[in-house]
């Protein structure tokens, strides 16, 4: 299994006084771990890693269908996402909005979110302008998490630790390639289960409680 570094792991190292970052051949680096790295001048020396991780072998990604939707401002992304997504290999479900003229967030995120409840689809992408008022909205719909990512370890951490279902991400906040990157890893995460799910478990008992 491919190792992925990212910038928290570049920041680890950058903490602990270390100039170096060990990498495997097949090591994959992220676009912000790479900035970090060359703006700290640190030295990437490969090493042969090894996986010795029970699951890393038989984890099962869960997401194949994909529902994407975006306001205006997000318009110009989505479209570059489903072209995306869909030469990946998954099959993806467009929300809306259609074209660049002006209109309500609330409306696309709440499509997004209602498709991912009713199991139309694994998960959902939402775009807007900064990220978080999609985010807002969508978790409104019982048995929806949705997160704000603005990088790498943000998406990884997010899947694993809260297995989160809908991803939301601001075109006006995030470059192109930096969004790219975060829907890759948020992707390729699985949850991990165990303590974190018990946390879940409580955060449903809140959402039940203070159900209409």
């Amino acid at each position: 299994m491919k190792k992925l570094i990212t910038e928290r792991d570049v920041e680890n190292s950058i903490n602990s006084g270390s100039k170096v970052i060990v990498a495997g051949k097949d090591s994959i680096i992220t676009p912000l771990a790479a900035d970090l790295i060359r703006k700290h001048k640190l030295t990437i020396i490969e090493k042969e890693v090894h996986d010795y991780s029970s699951s890393s072998s038989t984890v099962k990604f869960p997401f194949k269908k994909i529902a994407v939707g975006s306001d205006h401002t997000g318009f110009k992304v989505k479209n570059l996402l489903i072209k995306l997504l869909t030469e990946k290999g998954y099959q993806v479900y467009d929300q809306g909005t259609f074209d660049e003229k002006s209109c309500d967030y609330p409306d696309f995120a709440e499509s997004v979110a209602e498709k991912v409840q009713q199991k139309g689809t694994d998960c959902g992408i939402v775009i807007d302008a900064t990220g978080i008022p999609s985010a807002i909205t969508a978790n409104k719909v019982e048995g929806i998490r949705a997160v704000t990512c603005y990088n790498e370890f943000s998406a990884k951490s997010s899947r694993s630790h809260n297995d989160s279902n809908v991803l939301v991400l601001g075109a006006r906040t995030l470059g192109e390639e930096t969004i790219k990157s975060i829907i890759d890893v948020w992707l390729n995460t699985a949850f991990e289960g165990g303590r974190h799910q018990r946390r879940l478990d409580k955060i449903h008992g809140i959402e039940k409680k203070y159900r209409g």
